[in-house]
Protein backbone atom coordinates (compact mmCIF):
# COMPACT_ATOMS: atom_id res chain seq x y z
CA UNK A 1 0.00 0.00 0.00
CA UNK A 2 2.65 2.34 0.86
CA UNK A 3 4.80 1.59 -2.57
CA UNK A 4 1.35 1.93 -4.65
CA UNK A 5 0.15 5.48 -2.74
CA UNK A 6 4.49 6.63 -3.28
CA UNK A 7 3.60 5.80 -6.67
CA UNK A 8 0.50 7.41 -7.23
CA UNK A 9 2.14 10.70 -5.37
CA UNK A 10 5.37 10.60 -7.65
CA UNK A 11 3.57 10.58 -11.07
CA UNK A 12 1.74 13.56 -10.01
CA UNK A 13 4.47 15.43 -8.59
CA UNK A 14 2.18 15.68 -5.21
CA UNK A 15 5.26 14.87 -2.84
CA UNK A 16 5.62 18.72 -2.83
CA UNK A 17 2.98 19.02 -0.96
CA UNK A 18 2.84 16.01 1.42
CA UNK A 19 4.24 17.86 4.69
CA UNK A 20 3.95 16.00 7.77
CA UNK A 21 1.35 19.47 8.78
CA UNK A 22 -0.35 18.61 5.51
CA UNK A 23 -1.22 15.16 5.81
CA UNK A 24 -1.81 15.22 9.18
CA UNK A 25 -4.42 17.90 8.52
CA UNK A 26 -6.18 15.73 5.22
CA UNK A 27 -6.64 12.94 7.85
CA UNK A 28 -8.28 14.64 10.41
CA UNK A 29 -10.47 16.42 7.84
CA UNK A 30 -11.16 12.86 5.95
CA UNK A 31 -11.73 11.21 9.63
CA UNK A 32 -14.00 13.76 9.86
CA UNK A 33 -15.77 13.51 6.85
CA UNK A 34 -16.31 9.72 8.16
CA UNK A 35 -17.77 10.92 11.10
CA UNK A 36 -20.27 12.79 9.27
CA UNK A 37 -21.79 9.55 7.90
CA UNK A 38 -22.22 8.21 11.91
CA UNK A 39 -23.28 11.64 13.27
CA UNK A 40 -26.70 11.41 14.44
CA UNK A 41 -27.64 8.01 13.88
CA UNK A 42 -28.83 6.25 16.84
CA UNK A 43 -26.68 3.11 18.15
CA UNK A 44 -28.77 0.77 16.00
CA UNK A 45 -28.75 3.07 12.67
CA UNK A 46 -25.04 2.79 13.08
CA UNK A 47 -24.97 -1.14 13.49
CA UNK A 48 -26.72 -1.08 10.59
CA UNK A 49 -25.11 1.74 7.91
CA UNK A 50 -23.50 -1.11 5.75
CA UNK A 51 -27.10 -2.13 4.80
CA UNK A 52 -27.52 0.72 2.40
CA UNK A 53 -25.76 0.25 -0.47
CA UNK A 54 -24.79 4.09 -1.08
CA UNK A 55 -24.18 4.83 2.47
CA UNK A 56 -21.59 1.43 2.24
CA UNK A 57 -19.60 2.59 -0.59
CA UNK A 58 -19.28 6.22 1.21
CA UNK A 59 -18.43 4.45 4.65
CA UNK A 60 -15.75 2.46 2.63
CA UNK A 61 -14.43 5.18 0.25
CA UNK A 62 -14.08 7.70 3.17
CA UNK A 63 -12.10 4.81 5.26
CA UNK A 64 -9.92 4.53 2.74
CA UNK A 65 -9.41 7.91 2.73
CA UNK A 66 -8.42 7.77 6.63
CA UNK A 67 -5.99 5.04 5.60
CA UNK A 68 -4.20 6.73 2.64
CA UNK A 69 -3.75 9.89 4.63
CA UNK A 70 -2.35 7.50 7.40
CA UNK A 71 -0.20 5.84 5.14
CA UNK A 72 1.56 8.89 3.52
CA UNK A 73 1.78 10.37 7.07
CA UNK A 74 3.75 7.38 7.97
CA UNK A 75 5.81 7.24 5.11
CA UNK A 76 6.79 11.15 5.10
CA UNK A 77 7.88 10.66 9.01
CA UNK A 78 9.50 6.67 8.28
CA UNK A 79 7.28 5.67 10.93
CA UNK A 80 6.66 1.36 10.25
CA UNK A 81 3.20 1.50 10.90
CA UNK A 82 3.15 -2.75 11.61
CA UNK A 83 5.92 -1.92 13.97
CA UNK A 84 4.71 1.28 16.17
CA UNK A 85 1.12 -0.24 16.22
CA UNK A 86 2.81 -3.69 17.85
CA UNK A 87 4.54 -1.64 20.09
CA UNK A 88 1.70 0.11 21.03
CA UNK A 89 -0.40 -3.04 21.56
CA UNK A 90 2.18 -3.82 24.00
CA UNK A 91 1.89 -0.48 26.28
CA UNK A 92 -1.67 -0.73 26.18
CA UNK A 93 -1.57 -4.70 27.37
CA UNK A 94 -0.02 -2.71 30.49
CA UNK A 95 -1.87 -0.10 30.91
CA UNK A 96 -4.99 -1.94 30.78
CA UNK A 97 -4.74 -5.84 31.80
CA UNK A 98 -7.19 -7.53 31.82
CA UNK A 99 -8.34 -8.47 35.78
CA UNK A 100 -8.75 -4.62 35.61
CA UNK A 101 -9.98 -3.40 32.00
CA UNK A 102 -12.27 -6.09 31.00
CA UNK A 103 -15.92 -4.76 30.31
CA UNK A 104 -15.39 -1.37 31.40
CA UNK A 105 -14.28 1.81 28.85
CA UNK A 106 -12.85 2.83 31.76
CA UNK A 107 -9.33 5.05 30.43
CA UNK A 108 -6.31 3.28 32.26
CA UNK A 109 -6.08 5.86 34.79
CA UNK A 110 -9.15 5.56 36.08
CA UNK A 111 -9.25 2.03 36.34
CA UNK A 112 -9.01 0.49 39.65
CA UNK A 113 -5.14 -0.59 40.70
CA UNK A 114 -4.02 -4.14 41.58
CA UNK A 115 -4.18 -3.08 45.13
CA UNK A 116 -8.20 -1.96 45.34
CA UNK A 117 -9.22 -5.59 43.91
Amino acid sequence: MRAALAEFVDQREWRQFHTPKNLAMALAGEAGELVTLFQWLTPEEAERIMEDPQTATQVRHEIADVLSYLIRLADVLDIDLAAVLQEKIRLNEQRYPVHLARGTADKYDRLPTDGDC
